[in-house]
């Protein structure tokens, strides 16, 4: 953090814009989204001024989608802003997925000339009360001085606590405005500028307690969600149940909290499992970290079952025991939480347990087993399991594949693996939006990574996105895209067919060569009909990296086979309840 003592303190003149763009600078460098309007003007003159990285989308949702991804990949704060009226409301769905998923990002948006507001000036709407809901805090800027302030809280909460976005509304005359800004003013606290900003530990009694449970358990399990990525807690976890002989079972979202190929690992449990829910029913201790126990985590609300005790650690206080009772209840950061626990249990403690983890592995071997044929299928059009298969096979470890929602999370979320820990699976669950594949896959390439970032979409998802090619383009970046094409709403379509004996309605889309689409934005487009051919493709997609790859990959029509397992929420599906 900069010692505000030691800078002079002239006044330093400039527009409130400039004064954003400044601390913006402050805070280090960040990919910023956006679509100018006049209430901002004199911020993107200060961007430009700067030197600072701003990127003109076509679509508000693309701007916070991508600011989304890059802060998923980075752990710092995303930036994006938007005009008033129809620029701000476009944010909402964005923002709810952010604030679901605990991502922080700093959004700025325009609002009316305070002289003038609610005598119906263009675009005029109750904004704030539109977006307040959908954010960690709103601050709203009335005094231009106030403008350093404003957005060092702006950082600190968004990243601090559990991670969330922040709104900060700007009004015209506000931006516009000249102001005197004392020198020592004009600082950032770095301490915020990525998550976690402060961590809190757990109460150490409970910490003793949930040590005691642990333990004696015979057959505990480590249930983990995408807080763990939130709290950069994955070597911890790693080395908790490696030290304790835990078996570890994740949601989406915190897939790559420990490696999907570890012998310990269980994969996905809830709504879709592969070995998980058998061995989470018959545990005798469960450990829930940066997890909120939602619908699809507990099979509407059926797993785990209740008479086993649980140990529930997480950062917002709130999420425990909203449904399931927490027999242990532990406020506090992911990490420092399963430290805490660990250096309390006795190692020896584990050779109880050596048993239970050769079953794990042994368990997971099996599935693998039974699986293989679908991995290999030679069907056309093509079996999703073969499309993440072949992907699979050439994907470096180091690679980010960032999946959209609906069935294209469900099938990734089961059958793809990452092979370190880290953020190296996104998955737009806070929201499960469809439509956060392309500009996903743009924020994370923005990220810098080593390795190259992959997406996968449905068409539908696709279709809502398609414009934000160009701007793809026009960044020159280089990741690859999958469109899953099945010419429908994939995931609608398979639940109308297993609970209403086929009878479809606005689930078919057209037949489209999405192929021939990229190649007309000046993209690289790949068309797929061969499963065979699918390894080369991806490979063709990694070497392009001077502009975007887009892989149309034509897969089964058959709507039985469009989803990895039954849909808990109906009990009306029974026929083909397997998961692979």
């Amino acid at each position: 953090m900069s010692d505000p003592a030691a800078l002079p303190n002239d006044p330093v003149p400039m527009t409130g814009g400039r004064a954003m763009a400044e601390m913006l600078r402050l805070y280090g460098s960040a990919p910023m989204f956006g679509m100018g309007g006049f209430q901002l003007l004199p911020f993107y003159d200060a961007v430009r001024d700067l030197g600072l990285q701003h990127t003109l989308i076509n679509d508000e949702r693309c701007g916070i989608f991508a600011a989304d991804a890059w802060a998923r990949v980075t752990g710092r704060p995303g930036i994006c802003d938007a005009t008033l009226g129809p620029g701000a409301t476009n944010l909402v769905t964005g923002l709810v997925e952010s604030f679901n998923a605990g991502v922080p990002l700093v959004v700025f948006t325009g609002n009316t000339n305070r002289d003038h507001s609610w005598k119906n000036m263009t675009q005029e709407s109750r904004q704030l009360d539109i977006l307040g809901p959908a954010v960690k805090e709103v601050i709203r800027i009335e005094q231009g001085l106030r403008i350093p302030e404003h957005i060092r809280r702006a950082f600190a909460v968004a990243t601090s606590g559990r991670p969330g976005p922040v709104l900060v509304d700007v009004p015209e005359d506000v931006c516009h405005g000249e102001f005197a800004y004392p020198a020592d003013d004009l600082y950032a606290d770095r301490t915020a500028s990525e998550i976690p900003a402060r961590r809190i530990r757990p109460d150490a009694d409970l910490v003793e307690k949930g040590a005691a449970l642990l333990s004696k358990a015979k057959r505990p399990v480590l249930l983990v969600g995408g807080g763990i990525h939130l709290s950069g807690a994955q070597a911890e976890l790693t080395a908790f149940a490696e030290t304790l002989n835990v078996p570890v079972a994740h949601t989406l979202s915190g897939k790559g909290g420990i490696a999907c190929d570890h012998p310990l690992c269980m994969g996905l449990f809830g709504r879709y499992s592969r070995i998980a829910n058998p061995i989470i029913e018959k545990s005798d201790c469960i450990l829930v970290v940066g997890c909120k126990l939602g619908e699809i985590a507990t099979k509407r609300y059926t797993l785990p079952p209740k008479h086993i005790p649980m140990i529930h650690l997480d950062i917002q206080a709130e999420e425990i025991g909203r449904w399931a009772p927490a027999e242990v209840p532990m406020w506090g950061d992911a990490r420092a939480g399963l430290a805490d626990l660990r250096a309390e249990i006795d190692p020896a403690s584990s050779a109880v347990r050596a048993g239970y983890a050769v079953e794990i592995a042994d368990a997971m071997a099996k599935w693998r087993t039974e699986t293989e044929p679908r991995f290999t299928s030679d069907e056309r059009p093509i079996n999703m399991a073969r499309l993440i298969h072949e992907l699979q096979g050439v994907m470096p470890d180091d690679g980010i594949l960032i999946a959209d929602g609906g069935f294209a999370a469900h099938w990734t979320g089961l059958l793809y693996e990452t092979r370190k820990p880290g953020r190296h699976y996104i998955a737009n669950r806070g929201f499960a939006s469809i439509g956060y594949g392309l500009p996903g896959s743009m924020g994370a390439d923005l990220a810098g990574g080593s390795g190259p970032v992959v997406g996968i979409t449905g068409d539908g998802g696709f279709n809502m996105m398609i414009g934000e090619l160009e701007t793809a383009r026009r960044l020159g970046l280089g990741f690859t895209l999958a469109v899953v094409n099945n010419a429908a709403s994939g995931y609608v379509k398979a639940l109308q067919h297993a609970m209403f004996e086929g009878r479809y309605q606005s689930s078919d889309l057209s037949e489209v060569n999405y192929a021939d689409v990229a190649n007309s934005f000046g993209c690289h487009g790949i068309r797929v009909e061969d499963p065979a051919e699918l390894g080369a493709a991806f490979q063709a997609g990694f070497e392009r990296s001077d502009l975007p790859t887009v892989i149309d990959v034509v897969v089964t029509r058959d709507p039985a086979k469009m989803l990895p397992g039954v849909d808990s929420r109906s009990v009306k599906i029974v026929k083909g309840d397997r998961i692979a």
